[in-house]
């Protein structure tokens, strides 16, 4: 039953079944069928978790001119990215459909030229289906070595059981502009997908829900070197660099910029909370970013949301 004012969200702090895009589709919608079961409205998933983040590139010699290994690793990532005009995530917006709940879920997004993904965060709606492709403005250092850049088309929010929802990618949420751009839609969520550390979740989740006035959950996945499909070819050099590569780091933090839950480690589970979005308003009274408290005759932010390819 839905409490009046309350929303319930499941985080999923679970790992994908690694560069397996139909596996990890199978295990997000298992994912969702038991985060219906603990009575969710929303779902909130890693970056990247179909089919997941490209680990290699912080390990091995990822910027190397044609090595051969790399080439193949990047065209295994590829091969196994999620075409979604080809319906590759049709079993996900049915499971979504089959529980009643909103679902972000992280992304490899292929593009339309084949050769190119995107690092992509897709709101599906119970009803409507996907509603939102959010694809990640600048990959993070390494990351460009594999993602091209996104565009502004999915800073938007999202409207479920009467509560505006917003999403981004990883770092994208220590982004000045970019975190403005989502307070202004007036959101009383924001769900921050991560690959998964508490290194990079314990502080920045916290802020933003204190600046942004607003719910922050924050998901990331567990994940270790042993994950790596036999055949990958770069699979002995993870090996080698050791097994723990990434511990989760699943929280959330309430409009006060208070813990709900503190960062998880290693665990790998479905973590709830129940936020009773009534006190973002209540939280806005001494201070509203984008409202009472902004001065538009002096700042203003102009965000481009088109499409680009």
């Amino acid at each position: 039953m839905t409490v009046p004012g309350v929303l319930r969200v499941a985080a999923v702090q679970a790992s994908p079944v690694y560069l397996d895009r139909d596996a990890s589709i199978a295990v997000a919608v298992d994912r969702i069928a038991e985060a219906a079961d603990g009575g969710a409205d929303l779902v909130a998933f890693p970056e990247t978790f179909v089919p997941g983040y490209p680990l290699w590139v912080d390990i091995t010699n990822a910027s190397a001119w044609q090595d051969p290994d790399q080439e193949a690793a990047f065209a295994w990532y590829v091969e196994e990215s999620v075409d979604l005009p080809g319906g590759d995530l049709d079993p996900v917006v049915e499971a979504a459909r089959a529980a009643g709940t909103f679902v972000y879920l992280g992304i490899v997004e292929r593009a339309a030229s084949g050769g190119s993904v995107f690092c992509s965060l897709v709101a599906i709606d119970p009803e409507a289906g996907i509603v939102g492709v959010h694809r990640k403005l600048k990959p993070t250092y390494g990351e460009r070595l594999v993602w091209a850049d996104g565009d502004g088309a999915g800073l938007v929010a999202h409207e479920h059981r009467d509560v505006r929802l917003t999403g981004l990618n990883c770092w994208e949420n220590w982004m000045p502009l970019v975190r403005t751009a989502m307070y202004a839609t007036g959101a009383a969520v924001h769900v921050a997908a991560w690959p998964g550390s508490a290194g990079l979740t314990r502080d920045i989740t916290r802020f933003i829900a204190r600046e942004g006035r607003m719910f922050v959950v924050s998901v990331g996945a567990p994940y270790r070197a042993e994950q790596f499909p036999e055949g990958f070819p770069l699979r002995e050099q993870v090996l080698a660099a050791g097994d723990q590569l990434h511990d989760g780091g699943t929280c959330i933090a309430g409009p006060d910029g208070e813990w709900i839950l503190e960062p998880v480690r290693f665990e790998e589970r479905v973590l709830f909370a129940d936020l009773d979005t009534a006190q973002v308003r209540a939280r806005r009274h001494n201070f509203d970013p984008t409202g009472h408290y902004a001065r538009p005759d002096v700042l203003q932010l102009s965000v481009d949301r088109t499409r680009r390819m």
